[in-house]
């Protein structure tokens, strides 16, 4: 440590926004179920107040130690269906309104876990929680909702895949007053992880032991600034120069996460590297991508240029620390980055486009607005696609798509703080209804059997 590397942490912190945009608890309910669902519940908030109550409280106090945001402090649960499947309820809306009093009481942003694992099949608690979604996110504030649905392993379900384009569609339907809100707080997964930090797709895996932190760093305009350094130098020296930051933010990020688990007395369990942009000028993915040379963000070079950072994100953190999880990556969602709206603004961002790209970054098509009359079928035409990209490349991909209802295509919607505001995209007229009417399962890939 010398004072040149003192002074440049600083300014990272200072200037260039690096933050730690969560800390995660992530928390077992397994030991919750109870056929008495109003036990259960007492049960699921007892459990979660004795091991989050003081997170907030603590998280903030690491903060002003060491000078760095704490953007949010999350939970994670076990996936609800595992829990609310004990009950003979044929609701679990209430099963989510208690995750929302734990999150209000606490002080954490967000909680997720409402969630169900159906990359397989799907048992009937599994049904009745995809079909309890839409009323569970229109009735709580602070609940987010997750479905992973194929796998690498498995294939793709494509059953669920049907099922979850009518339930995007009905949760946009009764959160319509606040511009399908819902729906940003709703994510389909395909080889989701256990260990995910960010929302709205955290949930507790069943291999985490009773409770733990994650962290998600985040920090693309310091990954932004450090490249201004190599202007016109070769991919090499951009490669170098981005392994040799996210180096740095990873080792701030981890020392953040282990003390924070230290004072919660719980174990410290990842840190993920994702790049998780902001509305906010100076905090966006894809400055980083134009910075390396494109005119914007959509023209031809983009998907090299990120398949190219995401690479050299993850090879740095994991030479920081031995505990990288998560997804790693860069996020690329429309609305939550400012240099994604404005190339969306102007036509030069296609949903085309944002699908290839997500076939080298994490995770997928992200807090993407689309017009309200888009079909249940189309949506799951999207989720299958996105899906296959993951299956067959062996990793994660996911779709959080809203259908804004009354909005057309060239429309501007406003969600707020870090989910921010996005023009509507055009999507293509056609249907896709007969594929999905087929239902059954698309087979795992070949790569699958490595056994």
């Amino acid at each position: 440590m010398n004072r040149s590397n003192i002074l440049e942490t600083i300014r990272m912190l200072d200037e260039e926004k690096l933050d730690i945009r969560t800390v995660t608890m992530g928390i077992s309910l397994f030991d919750c179920g109870d056929e008495n669902p109003k036990k259960a519940q007492q049960k699921i908030y007892d459990k979660m107040m004795a091991y989050s109550e003081h997170l907030v409280h603590e998280a903030e106090e690491v903060s002003l130690k060491y000078g760095t945001a704490i953007i949010n402090k999350r939970l994670s649960v076990t996936p609800m269906a595992f829990v609310a499947g004990a009950s003979s309820l044929e609701d679990y809306s209430s099963y989510a309104l208690v995750l929302d009093k734990v999150a209000k009481e606490t002080g954490v942003d967000f909680v997720g876990g409402f969630s169900a694992l159906v990359q397989s099949s799907m048992t009937q608690a599994d049904r009745i929680l995809i079909d309890s979604i839409p009323q569970a996110l229109a009735q709580t504030d602070r609940v987010c909702s997750s479905i992973n649905l194929a796998s690498s392993k498995t294939g793709i379900n494509m059953d669920a895949v049907a099922k979850m384009g009518k339930v995007i569609k009905k949760t946009a339907d009764l959160t319509k007053d606040q511009d399908a809100l819902g729906c940003a707080k709703l994510v389909v997964f395909c080889n989701g992880v256990d260990d995910n930090p960010f929302m709205a797709g955290a949930f507790h895996g069943p291999s985490l032991g009773d409770a733990c932190i994650h962290v998600g760093v985040s920090g693309p305009g310091v990954v932004k600034s450090a490249l201004e350094k190599v202007r016109g130098e070769s991919f090499q020296k951009v490669s170098e120069q981005i392994k040799k930051t996210a180096f740095k933010m990873t080792r701030m990020g981890e020392l953040v996460a282990r003390e924070v688990a230290d004072r919660l007395q719980v174990p410290f369990a990842s840190i993920d590297l994702s790049l998780a942009p902001t509305p906010a000028i100076g905090d966006s993915v894809a400055r980083i991508l134009e910075e390396i040379g494109l005119d914007s963000v959509g023209f031809h070079g983009t998907t090299a240029a990120l398949a190219m950072l995401n690479d050299a994100v993850k090879k740095g953190g994991i030479m920081a620390s031995s505990h990288v999880g998560g997804l790693s990556g860069a996020f690329i969602p429309v609305s939550e980055d400012e240099g994604m709206i404005a190339a969306a603004e102007g036509g030069r961002l296609t949903f085309d486009k944002l699908e290839a790209m997500t076939s080298v970054c994490s995770v997928g098509l992200d807090m993407i607005a689309i017009p309200g009359d888009t079909t249940a079928a189309t949506i799951s035409g999207m989720i299958a696609d996105e899906a296959a990209i993951g299956m067959i490349n062996h990793k994660t991909t996911a779709v959080r798509v809203i259908p804004v209802p009354g909005k057309k295509a060239g429309d501007i919607v406003n969600f707020g703080g870090l989910l921010g505001y996005a023009p509507i995209l055009p999507i293509q007229d056609g249907s896709c209804q007969k594929m999905v009417d087929r239902g059954g399962f698309i087979p795992s890939p070949i790569t699958a059997f490595k056994n």
